[in-house]
């Protein structure tokens, strides 16, 4: 058995060294071919949007901005089990866990919060699964057109509860709308 006949992986292929033609060898053919494709595309539908004036329209899974959920008294959602953290493959989630104060029995819905609790938008992938691990649907991502703000420094980029949690306005707008349906 020679070197040239062995296949580890069974996928050898045996290149022949054909000699071109002269019209191979001038490339025209090839050079006709394109051609051929370029006026196609000629009178095609363009695919260019003018931004300010159109503005495309988004997918029905685009996932946008997090946020923290608060409940109809503005109580946050947020046990601190960890499961979103768990569940992050890009492990951008990190957390702290604390118990609640009795004077703090208005902020927070459980008798574990989220003391702190914090999204790394540089490691973030925006998958959703977060989302979709919280037992207590306390983390979604919103619908808005607003991702990241861009920034030279990376300690910007790490969204605190102060920039992840539902404003109380929207809160009690939320809920006034879930109590009319």
């Amino acid at each position: 058995m020679s070197i040239e006949t062995i296949s580890l992986s069974g996928r050898k292929k045996l290149v022949s060294h054909k000699e071109m033609s002269f019209l191979e060898r001038m490339y025209l053919l090839a050079v006709v071919k394109g051609m051929i494709i370029t006026i196609k595309h000629l009178f095609t539908r363009k695919v260019t949007i003018q931004y300010p004036e159109q503005v495309r329209e988004r997918s029905p899974v685009y996932r946008g901005q997090h946020q923290l959920k608060r409940d109809e008294q503005g109580r946050e959602n947020c046990t601190a089990c960890g499961l979103c953290a768990l569940s992050c493959p890009a492990e951008a989630i990190t957390m702290t866990a604390a118990e609640r104060k009795p004077e703090e029995k208005h902020l927070y819905r459980e008798e574990k919060y989220a003391s702190i609790y914090e999204i790394n938008m540089l490691r973030c992938i925006f998958c959703g699964l977060c989302e979709d691990a919280c037992p207590k649907d306390a983390i979604y991502l919103t619908t808005s057109k607003t991702l990241v703000a861009s920034s030279y420094e990376r300690e910007d980029f790490i969204y605190g509860k102060d920039k992840l949690v539902m404003p109380l306005d929207i809160a009690m707008e939320n809920a006034q709308l879930k109590n009319a349906n």
